[in-house]
C-alpha cells in the first residue's frame, strides 16, 4: 500500500508538471500545487479533462488545446484541432449542383494520359462531363463545401459554388441528403446562402474575423477533389487581401485549399468560424501555398441582407484608387507611402459631391488609417448605403478633411475625372515626346484637353508609359502648356506622379526624375 500511494504521488506531481507545460496551468501555480496537495492537482486535471465534453454538450465553441514543448517553457505549441473537428465537423456540409451550360462553354477536365497516375484520381473525383442533352447544351456537374448557421437549415455556400445551377443538394456528415433551395447570392462578395427543410441541426459558432491576428493557427474543413470532411490546418498569412477585381477584405492563409473546399469555414482556435473559403492562388488548379477566405463579418451582413430581404445592397465612395509607392509620396510631399491615390472619380458619386478630386490621397476614414489602398474597398465593404464617412485626404501638401454620404453600388454614375486635366512635356527629365490633342480626339477622348505620348524614353519608359498614352496631369495638378509642364518637372527633385489616359482607364505612374 505504500509503494501504490508513492505511485500515485508521482504520477500526480507528473501530471500537474504536464499540464505546466502544455500552458494549461500557469508555472507558479504549478508548482504550489505539487508541494500543496496531489490530490488537488489531479482533481483539477480531471476537470480540465471534462471541459471540452461539458462545452460540446452546451454548444458553446471548443479551443484548441496547445501540445507539451519540451525544454523551452516560453515556446509556443502545436495546436491539438481534433476538439474542434469532433465538435463542428458534423455542421460542415458537401454541395452538389447540377446545371445546364452550352457545349461550347464546357469547362475541361485537366488532360491527363491513362497510364499518368493522376488519371485515376481526376476521373473519380472530379466533375464529369456528361454527354450533350440536345439543343447545343448539357448537363455539368459541381461540388463544393458550406456551413450550417441556423439550426432550422440555413447555410453559407460561395456564391461561385451555386452558379447556374439548376438543381442544389446537401449532404450532411451523418449521410442525410437533401435537396436545397438557394435563397440568394451575392456575386461581388462571392457569398450564396441555402436553405434546407430540416430542424435540430448542428451549427457552427461565428467569430469576428476583425480579432483575428497575421500568424494565428487556423483550421479549414471541406471536401477538395469530392474528399468529405477533410481537414487542413495551417496560419494567417496576411489580412485585408486585396485581389484584381474583388473589393472583398480577404483573409490570407497558408492553408491547403484545393478545389471542393469552395465555402467551407475557417475557423480559428477558439472553434469559431472567422471566414469562407473561396480562392486560392495557383498556377496549375491545385494549392500552393495561398488561399483566401471572406471575412465572416462580411458574410453575415451579406446572409442578414438576403435572409431578411432577398437582395443584397453595396455601398459606393465613387472612386477609382491606387497604390501609393514611394514615388508618389515623393511627388505628394507624403512623408511615408501610405494611402489611397485617387485615380478618378465618378461624376454626380458620394465622393463627388463631397468634394474629392483626383489626385487627392485618402488617408483616414472615419479615423481608420488607409495604409494601402486596398484598405478602403475593405472598409466600405462593411457599410451600407446611406451610411456617413468622414475622410483625412491630403491634397497639395496639406489635410483636408471632407464628409461624404456612401450611394448604392446598384446605381450607375458617369466617370470622370473632376479637374480639367491637361499637361504636355518635351524636357529630357522625363524622355516623353508629346503632342496637343486635336479638337475631333478631344471629343472622341471626352476630354477639355491633354496630350498624346507620341514616344516615350528615359524614365518614362523605365517608369512604364507607352506611346499612345494620355498625358492628363503631373502630381494632381492640372496643366495646359509645356512650359508649364517644365516648370513644375524642374521643382521636382525626386520623382514626379504623371496621370495617364489608356484606353478607358485613368492611371497614375510615378517616373523618377532625380
Amino acid at each position: 500500500m505504500q509503494n501504490e500511494g508513492a505511485v500515485t504521488a508521482i504520477t500526480a506531481k507528473r501530471l500537474t508538471l504536464a499540464l505546466c507545460a502544455a500552458g494549461v496551468i500557469g508555472g507558479a501555480v504549478g508548482a504550489v500545487a505539487v508541494n500543496h496537495n496531489n490530490a488537488t492537482a489531479a482533481a483539477q486535471a480531471a476537470a480540465l479533462a471534462q471541459a471540452p465534453a461539458q462545452a460540446a454538450a452546451s454548444g458553446a465553441p471548443v479551443a484548441a488545446t496547445p501540445a507539451p514543448v519540451a525544454g523551452n517553457s516560453a515556446a509556443v505549441g502545436l495546436p491539438d484541432f481534433t476538439k474542434i473537428v469532433a465538435h463542428n465537423g458534423p455542421a460542415v456540409v458537401n454541395v452538389r449542383v447540377v446545371g445546364t451550360t452550352k457545349v461550347a462553354q464546357r469547362q475541361q477536365m485537366p488532360q491527363f494520359d491513362e497510364d499518368d497516375p493522376f488519371y485515376e484520381f481526376f476521373r473519380r473525383f472530379q466533375p464529369q462531363q456528361p454527354r450533350g442533352n440536345g439543343g447545343g447544351r448539357e448537363l455539368v456537374y459541381g461540388a463544393g463545401s458550406g456551413f450550417i448557421v441556423s439550426p432550422d437549415g440555413v447555410i453559407l455556400t460561395n456564391a461561385h459554388v451555386v452558379r447556374d445551377a439548376d438543381e442544389v443538394t446537401v449532404k450532411l456528415q451523418d449521410r442525410r441528403e437533401y435537396r436545397a433551395k438557394v435563397l440568394g447570392s451575392d456575386p461581388k462578395t462571392d457569398v450564396a446562402v441555402l436553405k434546407i427543410d430540416a430542424k435540430n441541426l448542428p451549427v457552427v459558432p461565428v467569430g469576428n474575423s476583425r480579432n483575428l491576428q497575421v500568424g494565428e493557427w487556423v483550421l479549414a474543413i471541406g471536401s477538395p477533389f469530392g474528399l468529405e470532411s477533410s481537414v487542413t490546418a495551417g496560419v494567417v498569412s496576411a489580412k485585408g487581401r486585396s485581389l484584381p477585381g474583388d473589393q472583398v477584405p480577404f483573409i490570407q492563409t497558408d492553408v491547403a485549399v484545393n478545389p471542393g473546399n469552395s465555402g467551407g469555414p475557417l475557423f480559428n482556435t477558439r472553434g469559431e468560424v472567422v471566414g469562407i473559403n473561396s480562392q486560392i492562388y495557383s498556377q496549375t488548379g491545385g494549392y500552393q501555398g495561398l488561399s483566401f477566405a471572406i471575412p465572416i463579418d462580411v458574410a453575415v451582413r451579406i446572409k442578414d441582407q438576403i435572409v431578411s430581404t432577398g437582395k443584397v445592397q453595396h455601398a459606393k465612395l465613387g472612386v477609382t484608387v491606387q497604390e501609393v509607392g514611394q514615388g508618389f509620396a515623393d511627388a505628394f510631399k507624403l512623408e511615408s507611402p501610405e494611402g489611397a491615390l485617387v485615380s478618378n472619380v465618378e461624376r454626380g458619386g458620394a465622393a463627388d459631391k463631397a468634394g474629392i478630386k483626383s489626385g487627392d490621397v485618402i488617408r483616414r476614414v472615419n479615423g481608420q488609417p488607409i495604409v494601402g489602398s486596398g484598405d478602403l474597398p475593405a472598409m466600405l465593404a462593411v457599410a451600407k448605403p446611406g451610411d456617413r464617412v468622414s475622410m483625412d485626404v491630403w491634397r497639395e501638401g496639406k489635410t483636408i478633411q471632407l464628409n461624404a454620404t456612401l450611394a448604392n453600388a446598384n446605381d450607375k454614375g458617369d466617370p470622370v475625372n473632376r479637374d480639367s486635366l491637361a499637361s504636355a512635356d518635351k524636357g529630357a527629365k522625363l524622355g516623353l515626346a508629346l503632342r496637343p490633342l486635336d479638337p475631333q480626339e478631344r471629343r472622341q477622348a471626352g476630354l477639355p484637353a491633354g496630350l498624346v505620348i507620341e514616344d516615350a524614353g528615359g524614365p518614362a519608359q523605365a517608369a512604364g508609359v507607352q506611346p499612345g498614352d494620355v498625358l492628363l496631369s503631373i502630381n494632381g495638378k492640372a496643366v495646359s502648356s509645356v512650359e508649364q509642364v517644365r516648370d513644375m518637372v524642374g521643382k521636382s527633385s525626386k520623382s514626379v506622379a504623371l496621370l495617364i489616359q489608356r484606353g478607358d482607364d485613368k492611371i497614375f505612374i510615378p517616373v523618377r526624375i532625380g
